[in-house]
């Protein structure tokens, strides 16, 4: 490591979020109420623009805070705003949170965005843009996906489509364009500039029958278009494949991860690209590692991949068995440098050497 930051939470996490600046939000995802959100203030070092040398104040600090009487799931920012959203069950509403302004130290429930048939539906996978607007594209299954904009809570496109399958991640490509992709890895584009588009099925390669997938994209405000990078997917047995939405026909690239043996539920698979390391991306969630693969020599044959490095960090839990990373994530502008968290409640920061 060139250095490496903890912090312990008073209950686990499984959303990391940065929320403008250099601020970072965490939320818990306990099942009875008094779930917090906290907004964190990174250590010093990790806000510097250079590598510093030996720093007396290494602990990240509680800026501000609040409660949810529901689980947080998912937790995003709405860019050029202090607001966030976040969802949780029991079912697939929305919550909307103001970040208190300089004078108090309170994250407040200011809204909810109610959704059709929202009981019994899963919780909604949300993503955030504010190039138009300040929108939120969420949504529990194809047949549910909508944008709302946040400050009027009005709706602005709902997706015309009747399939109830369920959904794994959904992303924002540009202003227009956004990706989603089924929890049994079928990938779907919509175009969000008509208020009731069709969803676009993608005719990517049949995925293993079984397996649960996940979804990780560039982000929004990177590069033009929904071909600027490959959208990755990592199912629960370890395949990760790049698809290139322009020929999405043809695997771009598949590989196969060293992880152990898939849990049943595969409830934290999280694949995500490094923002500043062009073909770096991370896997995590199915034990407590977090693996770094380059992703420029891959072809198309899912041999298995080894992983440039791999984050060993997290400690066992209080029961005495192994912690499970629950979600990691990206430092927006250090190459290196990732933030993740495990179902002890720690919370680490890390930035490895080049090999």
């Amino acid at each position: 490591y060139r250095d490496l930051h903890t912090f312990e939470l008073q209950a686990p996490t499984r959303v990391i979020e940065w929320a403008g600046g250099s601020r970072v939000c965490v939320a818990g995802y306990g099942q009875a109420g008094g779930n917090e959100i906290l907004q964190l203030i990174p250590p010093p070092a990790l806000q510097a623009k250079e590598t510093q040398g030996l720093c007396p104040e290494r602990d990240f600090k509680v800026e501000c805070g609040g409660f949810s009487k529901r689980p947080v799931y998912s937790l995003k920012y709405v860019p050029d705003t202090s607001l966030l959203v976040t969802s949780g069950p029991p079912d697939s509403s929305l919550q909307v949170w103001q970040v208190s302004a300089e004078d108090s130290d309170v994250i407040k429930s200011v809204s909810t965005i109610a959704t059709e048939n929202a009981m019994g539906q899963p919780w909604a996978k949300i993503a955030t843009i504010s190039a138009r607007a300040s929108w939120v594209l969420h949504g529990s299954t194809l047949d549910s996906i909508q944008i709302t904009e946040v400050e009027l809570r009005k709706n602005v496109y709902t997706a015309g489509s009747l399939d109830g399958e369920e959904l794994a991640g959904l992303a924002f490509l540009d202003s227009s364009t956004a990706v989603l992709c089924c929890a049994r890895g079928r990938l779907c584009v919509a175009d969000v500039r008509q208020p009731r588009g069709a969803l676009q099925a993608l005719p990517a390669p049949a995925a293993p029958c079984g397996d649960r997938w996940c979804l990780g994209t560039a982000c929004a405000t990177q590069g033009s278009g929904p071909g600027a990078r490959p959208v990755a997917r990592l199912s629960s047995r370890g395949l990760l494949t790049l698809t290139d939405l322009r020929k999405a026909s043809e695997p771009l690239a598949s590989a196969t991860a060293r992880v152990p043996s898939p849990s049943s539920g595969a409830e934290f698979l999280c694949v995500s690209w490094a923002p500043a390391l062009p073909g770096c991306l991370a896997i995590s969630g199915f034990d407590g590692t977090v693996h770094v693969y380059d992703t420029q020599s891959w072809d198309s044959c899912g041999r298995e991949a080894e992983p440039i490095f791999v984050h060993k960090g997290h400690a066992l839990d209080g029961s005495g068995d192994p912690a499970l990373v629950t979600v990691h994530m990206w430092h927006p502008q250090k190459p290196r440098t990732v933030l993740s968290a495990a179902s002890d409640g720690s919370l680490h920061v890390w930035d490895w050497v080049q090999p």
